[in-house]
């Protein structure tokens, strides 16, 4: 990525958070909330915790859109194996390991949930978990620990690496690159007071996350994508 341009969009992204009326994004900021409230798998009811740990009050569209819904899948996959998802949020949750393992080791397991499911619901049309294009998974890791990680749409990565003039631009998902792109992005906004600033003013106090947190990377990686 060139600095320069990093710099030029830095400056367009900071003129639109201050002069935009209302941020479209601020739900991101509103559902880790929701999920740091709510978050225990030692729940003793634990699809109901899932239930209310993804909940937001504008929209469903992290997490459901007409052809796509994880959480209702992984609702269906706590109904039947509770102590198998309790294990693998334990594994993708555990920063001690890498996580390109980490993330495959989830991807992997909901395979096999949904291949028990089918077996469990052989009249069901649903042959999908819904997690493969990683979007979830990502969702997941960025609710836990948001400092770390963020929401993740790969056609917005490619294209806003493309306008940033990175050498080799993924055609193939590759989610800790993300993270580590989205780490670099984080290091320009979070230094510049302008930005704080701007944001501060789109996030109610208590129904908005208020920690650190990668989404303004994020945010600003969505701006260099779909910047006219």
């Amino acid at each position: 990525m060139l600095l320069a341009k990093i710099q030029t969009y830095l400056a367009s992204y900071k003129k639109w958070l201050s002069g935009v009326r209302h941020h479209p994004h601020t739900y991101k900021w509103e559902s880790v909330q929701h999920f740091q409230t709510h978050w225990n798998l030692d729940a003793d009811d634990s699809v109901a915790m899932f239930d209310r740990s993804f909940q937001n009050s504008e929209t469903r569209r992290l997490w459901q859109s007409e052809h796509w819904h994880p959480k209702e899948m992984m609702l269906e996959f706590l109904r039947s194996s509770p102590q198998t998802l309790r294990l693998m949020f334990d594994d993708l949750f555990n920063e001690t390991r890498e996580v390109e393992g980490r993330i495959g080791r989830f991807l992997f397991g909901c395979d096999e949930l949904l291949r028990d499911y089918r077996r469990d619901h052989p009249l069901s049309p649903e042959n999908n978990h819904y997690h493969d294009d990683y979007r979830m998974i990502a969702l997941y890791l960025a609710f836990r620990y948001p400092e770390n990680y963020a929401p993740y749409d790969f056609p917005v990565f490619q294209k806003a690496l493309a306008r940033l003039g990175a050498r080799d631009v993924p055609q193939l998902n590759d989610l800790p690159r993300y993270f580590k792109v989205l780490r670099t992005l984080g290091n320009f906004v979070e230094k510049d007071p302008a930005v704080q600033t701007a944001l501060k003013k789109h996030l109610h106090p208590t129904r908005h996350y208020q920690g650190k947190t990668l989404l303004l990377a994020e945010d600003f990686c969505q701006h260099i994508a779909n910047d006219a």
